[in-house]
This record gives C-alpha cells, sequence and structure tokens, in this order.
C-alpha cells in the first residue's frame, strides 16, 4: 500500500499557491481545497498541474445523488488525482458520485468519503448533532458505507485509521488530516496526532497545511513531516 504526504495549499489565490511551490524541486501530492478552487477556478489546478504536481481535489461534494453525479462529470475533465464527497450524503449519492466519474471517458481519480471532521468533537457529534455513538464506531458506519458504494477509501483522523484497516482491509485507503508535529499548536483540529504515530496507526496518506505551508522554511518542514511519516523509503 503506498503512502505519501499531501500538502493542503491553503492559500488565498493561485500567484500564492505558484510561489509557495516554486520552493520545491521535486514533484508534490497537493490539496486544493474549496477556499482555493471557489476563487480561482480550473485554472489553479491547471496551472500546478504544469509544474508536475498531483492534485487532490477536496471539494467535500454532499447533494442530491443527480447533482453529484452530474457534478463528478464535469471534476473528472480536470483530470486530478483524488476528489472528496461527504458519506453522510448515503449510498446512492456515493454510487452516483462514482457513475459521474467512470462515464466521463477518462481515467478517474481516487474517490474517497468524508467520515467525521477532524476538527469535531464527541461533545459536538452528540449535543450539536444527535449522533449518540460514539465518533470510532460513527466512522466505522460511515467507511462500511463508503466501501459497500465502491469508493476508493475514506477521509478521518489517524486515530481511526486503525480500526478501518482492521474491519475494511488494507487495500481500502484512509486519508488523515489532523497531522502536527509535536510542537505545533492545533488550532482549529480537534483529533490530531503526529505524523509517526499517524503512520503507526496505518494512515496511507497525510495531510498537512500550516505545519509546512506557514513554516519560516517550507522545505525544512515538508522533509520532517516526510521523514517521520516515511519510514524505510517507502
Amino acid at each position: 500500500m503506498e503512502k505519501d504526504v499531501i500538502i493542503a495549499l491553503d492559500f488565498e489565490n493561485s500567484n500564492e499557491t505558484i510561489t509557495f511551490l516554486e520552493k520545491f524541486d521535486e514533484s508534490l501530492f497537493v490539496k486544493v481545497g474549496m477556499e482555493l478552487f471557489y476563487k480561482e477556478g480550473p485554472d489553479v489546478i491547471s496551472r500546478i498541474q504544469d509544474k508536475g504536481h498531483k492534485v487532490f481535489l477536496d471539494l467535500k461534494l454532499h447533494d442530491i445523488p443527480t447533482t453529484v453525479y452530474r457534478s463528478m462529470k464535469n471534476i473528472a475533465k480536470l483530470k486530478i488525482d483524488m476528489v472528496t464527497i461527504h458519506t453522510s450524503g448515503g449510498i446512492e449519492m456515493m454510487n452516483c458520485a462514482l457513475m459521474g466519474l467512470n462515464e466521463s471517458g477518462i481515467k478517474r481519480p481516487l474517490c474517497v468519503g468524508v467520515t467525521i471532521l477532524t476538527s469535531i468533537s464527541e461533545t459536538v457529534l452528540k449535543e450539536e448533532l444527535l449522533i449518540t455513538e460514539p465518533i470510532s464506531e460513527t466512522v466505522l458506519h460511515y467507511a462500511h458505507n463508503a466501501k459497500m458504494s465502491g469508493l476508493d477509501g475514506v477521509v478521518c483522523s489517524p486515530l481511526e485509521s486503525s480500526i478501518i484497516h482492521s474491519h475494511l482491509g488494507k487495500d481500502f485507503y484512509t486519508i488523515t488530516p489532523g497531522i502536527r508535529l509535536e510542537n505545533n499548536e492545533h488550532n482549529d483540529q480537534v483529533r490530531v496526532t503526529t505524523p509517526k504515530i499517524a503512520r503507526a496507526l496505518g494512515s496511507d496518506y497525510i495531510v498537512v497545511g500550516r505545519t509546512i505551508t506557514n513554516a519560516k522554511n517550507p522545505l525544512e518542514a515538508y522533509q520532517s513531516v516526510k521523514n517521520q511519516f516515511m519510514i524505510e523509503g517507502e
């Protein structure tokens, strides 16, 4: 099972994004989220790809099945490498997402389902969302639905990677945000770990943003994260 570090490009515009990427002399796997994509549109994807980088488009689609189906047909044309939908949209919606990607006529990206955001605590889950099951059981249930729907994996906290792999197999990807180096602040994340712990827990991909992008030396921070996560040269 491959492992990789995905850098979250949470910048305000394309120029800031490209300026940041010019600090690196290797091909990266990067995440483009809603903030950047809604500001710049598909052009930012093309500019990043022209630099030789792989793109994880994190739009977290969550709508009625037909809308998600049609949206995914358009997203597939961007020739990205990974895309997200919300597992809470249900099995039919996830099925339609894959149908849209597959009908585009282009090799489809990995499609992964967001389970419970790493900013959500047990208290929020119970008191605000009225979900009484523990986070780990809720995440596993959502992940099971995602696998039944044919998705390639899920986005979850590193803390849930182990239970997902033990129940759903090693070939079902876990993409895990909420990664911090030991001396970093948690900011708006609640369920967090270090890169080394994420690897031990079974994360396949870790998504790292401010730890790298806000660092005085982003290249050095990236290498530190990568060295902790990619043990034995994997």
